[in-house]
């Protein structure tokens, strides 16, 4: 990345809508000029533009999920069953006791308890040796999170994960909104 490409990714982090010609102007180059850079940059995938939503404003509660998984056969089917999941905001591998950490959301308390207890839990996998549930108290910095908000489209009947929310307890004595793929979703997503 150069010096140019750098000044670029600045801007956009100030203010993902500036136009061309603002871009332009802050990197000496014409409208055409900021325009074929920013296009590149796009191409070979050194940046994403996206809506990021704010976690505070949203009043989402937070939690990173630690996990021990036995073996690399199972951190793949972890990984594969949640690719999907909407709470699921991202997942890291890392070289520690705990080598899988997700970064996941509920919308209030009570859910945030569910998604850490019932069977649809990324903790309650076959494969987990260990796990700990890491309620975020509060976020600094930035507010904005990359929720995946593509997959709250509400239409399933049961969730990517596999479990139906209308057969959870939890979910009957409304403890808990359900997850946001499904219909039967009582969440503000």
């Amino acid at each position: 990345m150069d010096n140019i490409e750098r000044k670029i990714i600045k801007e956009l982090i100030k203010n993902a809508r500036k136009s061309y010609k603002e871009i332009g102007k802050t990197i000496g180059y014409t409208t055409m000029g900021a325009k074929k850079r920013l296009d590149k940059l796009l191409k070979n995938q050194s940046i994403k533009i996206t809506p990021l939503l704010n976690v505070k404003k949203l009043k989402l509660y937070l939690a990173l999920v630690l996990l021990e998984v036995e073996n690399a056969k199972k951190l793949s089917e972890i990984l594969q069953r949640f690719e999907r999941c909407p709470r699921v905001i991202n997942v890291f591998t890392a070289l520690s006791r705990y080598n899988l950490i997700a970064l996941i959301f509920a919308e209030d308390k009570d859910t945030l308890e569910s998604i850490s207890i019932v069977k649809s839990s990324i903790r309650s996998q076959e494969g987990i040796r260990r796990s700990e549930l890491c309620p975020i108290g509060e976020t600094f910095y930035s507010n904005f999170l990359p929720i995946r908000e593509d997959l709250c489209h509400k239409d399933l009947d049961k969730s990517p994960c596999g479990i139906y929310c209308i057969t959870c307890e939890r979910f009957e004595n409304n403890r808990c909104v359900g997850c946001a793929a499904t219909k039967h979703y009582r969440g503000l997503l």
